[in-house]
């Protein structure tokens, strides 16, 4: 495959033609989504939240709020690892390797780091899409404390993306699935969603084990998360939180971009 020469698409228009063909799709397809786009965490908040959390007593652990308060905005965040995660692997590969969409996009004007911007950038829609039909509905239970769950939205976008893009650099040097994405959930995404804070402190966790929470992106972002809804956020941990953050997407951006045009350049 062969890029065109002479392009004349500029960056952010080719990111966005590429973010038009993915809204032409959704459009269509919303409803096989519902579950993902913010119905999946709010059953998780009403199960855990108000079903088992009816039976935690607020105490030192939860900050002394109710565990509804406690864990709305981790499961917000955990949603959205989990969507970015999911929409950055099968649909990736198949880009490049079934539907093959990659390389008719890149036979036009358009470059594989459009493409590579295009979907971070589709990612990032459906992330602020399901975080915001997540926060209305969590409203309507009594899960915000105050207007701090706009910023909650946010914070999932941004971790969503920091684990998307170097998720999209693991998909984009798959050639055969086989077990890598199988792998990638069972023993990266599920014990980050167990074990990273989001339904007990990472401080019940040995401190032996503790340094695998600390480099998870899902404990920085539900840190943030419980910061910005519950006032217990500082300046400085806030802002290393956020920095891990950005270096995580910043790296991953870097790789996934190496092998977009590995793959796509011929």
């Amino acid at each position: 495959m062969t890029v065109s020469t002479g392009r004349v698409v500029g960056a952010w228009r080719g990111a966005a033609l590429r973010v038009e063909g993915h809204w032409m799709w959704y459009r269509r397809y919303w409803r096989s989504n519902l579950y993902s786009t913010g119905l999946q965490p709010l059953f998780f908040l009403a199960a855990m939240g108000l079903g088992f959390g009816s039976q935690v007593q607020p105490g030192e652990a939860t900050g002394g709020l109710s565990y509804l308060h406690y864990v709305a905005p981790a499961l917000l965040v955990s949603a959205s690892l989990m969507l970015a995660v999911g929409e950055s692997t099968y649909p990736v590969l198949s880009g490049f390797k079934w539907q093959k969409d990659y390389l008719a996009a890149t036979a036009t004007p358009i470059s594989p780091g459009q493409v590579l911007g295009g979907h971070l950038l589709w990612v990032a829609l459906r992330l602020t899409l399901a975080g915001a039909v997540y926060a209305v509905m969590a409203l309507l239970l009594g899960a915000w404390l105050n207007a701090g769950a706009v910023l909650v939205v946010v914070v999932g976008v941004a971790t969503g993306l920091a684990c998307a893009a170097p998720v999209c650099a693991f998909a984009a040097s798959t050639y055969d699935e086989g077990t890598r994405f199988a792998t990638l959930f069972r023993f990266v995404v599920m014990p980050m969603t167990l074990f990273a804070g989001t339904f007990f402190p990472i401080e019940q966790i040995p401190m032996a084990l503790r340094w695998l929470a600390w480099i998870s992106p899902l404990w920085h972002g539900t840190e943030l998360s419980r910061g910005v809804t519950l006032g217990t956020l500082d300046l400085l941990p806030g802002l290393g939180h956020a920095a891990f953050l950005v270096v995580l997407f910043g790296a991953g951006f870097v790789f996934a971009r190496h092998y977009f045009y590995k793959r796509l350049v011929v």
